[in-house]
């Protein structure tokens, strides 16, 4: 603790402290820099991850031609047959009639003797079911329990087991359905284990599976399961009646467009963040806020002050500058289909003309559901064809997040992202070289400050000396009688 003016009365204290402000001028400037510079990060961040998002939504949305094939399926008999759409990109109908149902195979074996069976010696069984390509062993062990054994045949093989308690039986399900039969055998040479438990044999003696069988537009076909795909179509059959069933697929105009839409809507949010980031005012005159200053400022003037000093970090910033005109250049672009230009305008879809909208795209609902329902393929490829040939005559989607990914790469050089280290990109190397300028101006301060005190301490001694002669010369003259 430094306690000075003793000797002459004056507020040392004070003066050092007002010296100091003067000195730390320079260090203050430094430190506003500062932190406006992890402003600008934080914002070119924010704004990368804006990007990022969006580019995600491209693809998701509007390359993968999934999006794009929404069908409506209707069903003559929806209780015999349900078809989904899995992938056609145009309208399809046709026919189907079902003969017999695919069904899995069973096995019922086991005997009385087996109830609370307990197995003495570690053994194995052979089993195989339609699907397999050969047996599949299953080690049992000595002390197995018959809830063992299932547990055992269930985890360990292509058929589903259960014992029932009462009656010592097992019954054996294939896992997959499809022609074929379960077969047990004795696991080792000479073994009696399969006997023993009454399971030894094949299930030719009980019910053999059978694959599905039917006619589709005037084809016979067979399928081990009773659902599967086939041309486009998740079908799934729950009926065998012999009978013409009739499906009919059209465009679910209503979910691409809802899917168009929402790009749309993405474009519009963020090139209108993009443009308020470019185009927010900066304000010189209020500059971050020290220590010392926040101390004197209410919560609310500090924080009205803190938006205008943190305002325009990204105003001007060339990356999305450049990035916003590449971007409007992308959604002017064409794709060639079966001869004809296809473009956003002639689905539908226009640029603003108000000036203040920077932009905006504005969709005529009419003309682009019309579009979508006449050919959706058309609307797909305008979005999502890839020319490797000449990339630049690729879809609308594909031009975008080009461009969107680039500029991405290079904010990620200037600013970043959570978790790097400051040294792998250009502002973290701009703060580390100024932690490093204010710890050096914070040991000057220090020095400084030490001066001032060392000074000030030489004078209160001289002072003190001064007024100890000066009272020994009054006391020599008499002056103190």
């Amino acid at each position: 603790m430094r306690v000075g003016g003793l000797a002459s009365g004056i507020d040392t204290e004070s003066i050092i402290k007002d010296l100091m402000k003067a000195q730390r001028i320079p260090l203050d400037k430094v430190t506003q820099k500062k932190q406006y510079f992890e402003w600008q990060l934080n914002d070119t961040r924010s704004a990368n991850r804006d990007l990022k998002d969006f580019s995600t939504k491209l693809f998701d949305n509007m390359i993968l031609s999934k999006n794009f094939n929404q069908k409506n399926v209707t069903v003559s008999a929806p209780d015999d047959v349900s078809i989904r759409s899995k992938g056609n990109t145009e309208n399809f109908s046709g026919t189907i009639n079902v003969q017999q149902l695919a069904k899995s195979a069973t096995f019922n074996g086991g005997q009385e003797d087996n109830k609370n069976k307990v197995l003495d010696a570690d053994s194995s069984i052979n089993i195989k079911a339609p699907g397999d390509n050969s047996p599949v062993k299953v080690l049992l062990s000595k002390g197995d329990t018959m809830k063992d054994v299932v547990k055992k045949i269930n985890e360990n093989s292509s058929v589903r087991s259960f014992y029932d308690e009462e009656t010592g039986k097992i019954g054996f399900t294939a896992k997959q359905s499809g022609e074929g039969s379960i077969i047990i055998t004795e696991g080792e040479a000479g073994g009696t284990l399969a006997a023993d438990l009454g399971i030894a044999g094949s299930s030719d003696t009980s019910a053999k599976g059978q694959d599905a069988i039917f006619n589709y537009n005037g084809m016979e076909i067979t399928r081990s399961s009773n659902t599967f795909e086939l041309d486009g179509m998740e079908i799934t059959l729950k009926a065998a009646n012999n009978k013409d069933i009739t499906f009919n697929a059209t465009t679910d105009t209503e979910k691409v467009f809802e899917n168009v839409k929402q790009f749309v809507d993405d474009y519009n949010k963020l090139i209108e963040d993009l443009n308020k980031k470019i185009r927010e005012p900066k304000y010189r005159n209020f500059q971050p806020l020290s220590t010392e200053q926040k101390a004197d400022m209410k919560e609310k003037e500090i924080e009205l002050w803190e938006e205008k000093a943190m305002s325009g970090t990204l105003r001007g910033n060339p990356e999305l500058t450049s990035l916003l005109t590449s971007m409007r250049t992308a959604l002017n672009s064409s794709v060639e289909v079966d001869g004809k230009q296809v473009s956003l305008s002639s689905i539908g879809i226009t640029t603003s003309k108000d000036y203040s909208e920077n932009g905006k795209l504005i969709i005529d609902e009419t003309k682009l559901k019309e579009a979508i329902s006449q050919n959706p393929e058309n609307v797909q490829k305008l979005f999502g064809f890839e020319d490797k040939v000449n990339p630049e005559k690729s879809g609308i989607a594909r031009l975008l997040r080009k461009e969107v990914d680039a500029t991405q790469q290079v904010l990620q050089k200037k600013a970043g992202k959570v978790g790097d280290s400051n040294k792998a990109f250009t502002l973290g190397r701009t703060l580390d070289d100024m932690n490093k300028q204010i710890e050096r101006f914070e040991d000057r301060m220090k020095m400084v400050e030490s001066r001032y005190w060392k000074q000030f301490t030489a004078m209160e001694n001289a002072i003190q000396r001064a007024n100890m002669q000066s009272a020994n010369l009054m006391n020599a003259l008499g002056g103190g009688a």
